[in-house]
């Protein structure tokens, strides 16, 4: 078996630096000292079993190699090992067999022994000089260690709250990344709507311009105006002022002309007494008689004591109710006497106009096509034809003989309150209505000729004549007017709201009832009241009630909202009336026929009385 060849002091540094070859089991470095004595060394080498290991242990390359870390060199321990390294080269050298290791085995191990044992009194020899050094070293690191270890726990402490508050600022910081990406969108939509406002607002000034613009011309025409107005408020001032010194003026030539008139009537009065005398003479004397065509009067009215006066019966004052008539559903509006006749006509809710006869109290015709209900009627002065007003805005008119429908006159904006025929002019009809105005119809062409406009609506209207119409109107005025020319010719106050308008047989005087209860009459020469008749109980029918005045001019008969019918006497002084009861609701109509007989109507029935 060969041996290992010596090293050179290359290898052996070499092999120095590669530190401790490990086979076997590894020696623990349990030694208080940073280095590796030889006993190290030893008994690495002891723990193999001669003979057969230690050829290997003592060759060269598996030698315990000195590890600059353990043992540095130039120590104690580096020198021993590196002189037993020595020993054994040498002993390879000169010859060594493993087989006379066998003789010296002993001699050797004890030697081993000294040595390991003399390494390890160095070693703690060392060991305990070093010692207090160490100690002493140790010494303040100790101490510092506690308050290292506070100081490491209150960092670590602070570390831990330095991690909870980073948590809880980034939790902030993706909140307020959030909310800045939201109010960045919102600054975008507020900067889009800031650029559709600025785009509006240059609109709005220009049209601001515009309209500034538009101000000052309108500006500067109102100025134009109200100078123009000023002016013309200048002319209507003046005018007003003329028109007052005109009215004194004809107040007066009015009064003067009243005076005259009145004195005029004195002498007709004194001649119409000359004038009877003369004709008892000439009866007496036998000679002629009276002539049947006097002269009338320059006023117009036909006394009794002339020749030409039309005697008409005295009209009894009725008492009882003959025949009671069921005329209507719904109620009756309007009833009226045909002229000279025992006709009764009578319009109602049901959109009908009937004719029946006052003497027997049947129904002798029905009148079809109205349209709405019947507020009033009216008959021409021939009794060809009968006129219905109606709330449909709209006046009917039909033929008597027949029934047959003739017009529908149209023209009317609002409810039709009242008709009446002209009993000169037989074509000739007038209407008013809520819409302010009063119109007048040919009924032979059936357009309307003239529109009369008034300032108060008209509930009632009446011919005088064949020109001249009277209205009674809401602002309580009794007012005349001429046909031809549209104007009012005279007005009078008649009563707190004037609800109705009726003339007497030979128009010698006007009826008119109010909401106050009171029934005036009128001499339509001098448009004042000559009688006044009023009665506790006796309430008027609001709008509705339309009293009459008996044929011979000396009855005046109304409804009451009571059921009641009062009647009074012109004549008598007293005043108190005649009342007729028999009615269940409140009377809305009256009409005295020519012939007599008074008819009355209420919402359900027609009364007739005799």
């Amino acid at each position: 078996m060969a041996f290992a060849a010596p090293v050179s002091e290359a290898a052996e540094e070499a092999e120095h630096n590669m530190g401790p070859i490990r086979l076997g089991p590894r020696v623990a470095n349990t030694s208080p000292s940073p280095t590796r004595g030889p006993d190290a060394v030893f008994a690495s080498l002891l723990c193999f079993p001669p003979p057969f290991h230690l050829p290997l242990i003592l060759s060269p390359p598996l030698l315990p190699q000195p590890n600059p870390t353990t043992s540095p060199p130039g120590t104690p321990a580096a020198r021993d090992l590196l002189f037993l390294r020595r020993k054994l080269r040498d002993l390879l050298a000169d010859g060594f067999h493993p087989a006379m290791m066998i003789v010296e085995a002993e001699a050797g191990k004890e030697a081993i022994r000294r040595a390991l044992r003399s390494l390890r009194r160095r070693h703690l020899v060392e060991e305990g000089a070093h010692r207090p050094a160490i100690e002493a070293l140790a010494r303040p690191f100790a101490a510092q260690a506690v308050e290292w270890k506070e100081k490491a726990e209150k960092h670590e402490l602070e570390l831990q709250q330095c991690y909870k508050a980073q948590s809880r600022l980034s939790e902030q910081l993706v909140t307020e990344i959030e909310e800045g990406k939201a109010s960045k969108s919102l600054l975008k939509e507020k900067e889009t709507l800031i650029t559709t406002l600025q785009t509006e607002l240059e609109q709005t000034r220009e049209e601001n311009t515009q309209l500034k613009q538009t101000l000052e011309e309108k500006t500067s025409a109102l100025d134009l105006l109200i100078q123009e107005h000023q002016a013309v408020k200048a002319e209507l001032e003046q005018a007003l002022t003329k028109q007052k010194v005109a009215e004194d003026e004809n107040r007066n030539l009015i009064d003067r002309w009243m005076l005259e008139k009145m004195k005029d009537a004195e002498r007709l009065n004194e001649a119409n007494a000359m004038y009877e005398e003369m004709v008892l003479k000439l009866k007496s004397a036998g000679v002629g008689g009276i002539q049947h065509n006097a002269l009338q009067e320059a006023d117009g009215i036909i006394r009794r004591s002339e020749a030409g006066y039309m005697d008409i019966m005295e009209t009894p004052i009725p008492s009882t109710c003959r025949i009671t008539i069921r005329a209507h559903d719904g109620g009756c509006g309007s009833i009226i006497f045909q002229h000279n006749t025992d006709k009764l006509i009578s319009g109602g809710q049901d959109q009908t106009v009937k004719i029946w006869s006052a003497h027997t109290g049947a129904l002798t015709s029905t009148l079809q096509g109205c349209l709405g209900s019947v507020n009033d009627l009216a008959v021409t002065n021939d009794n060809k034809f009968v006129i219905a007003a109606c709330s449909s805005n709209k006046l009917f008119v039909w033929e008597v003989n027949g029934g047959r429908p003739r017009h529908t006159l149209t023209g009317h904006t609002k409810n039709v309150s009242s008709v009446d025929a002209s009993w000169v002019k037989s074509c000739v009809l007038a209407s008013s209505s809520n819409d302010h105005t009063i119109k007048i119809w040919d009924l032979q062409t059936g357009f309307c000729k003239s529109t009369i406009m008034s300032g108060s609506n008209a509930n009632s209207l009446a011919f005088i004549d064949g020109d001249t119409l009277c209205s009674g109107h809401r602002d309580g005025h009794l007012r005349l007017w001429d046909i031809r020319s549209a104007k009012c010719t005279s007005q009078t106050f008649a009563h707190l709201d004037v609800s109705s308008v009726s003339v007497s047989r030979n128009r010698n005087f006007i009826l008119t009832s109010g909401k106050d209860n009171v029934h005036n009459l009128f001499d339509p020469r001098t448009m004042e009241v000559c009688g006044k008749f009023k009665a506790m109980g006796n309430r008027v029918v609001s709008s509705w009630g339309r009293p009459c005045i008996s044929p011979d001019e000396n009855s005046i008969a109304a409804g009451a909202n009571d059921g009641s019918v009062y009647i009074w006497s012109r004549l008598k002084k007293d005043g108190v009336p005649t009342i007729l009861q028999g009615h269940s609701s409140s009377v809305v109509s009256s009409a005295w026929c020519g012939l007599g007989p008074l008819a009355t109507a209420d919402k359900h029935h027609i009364y007739i009385w005799t």
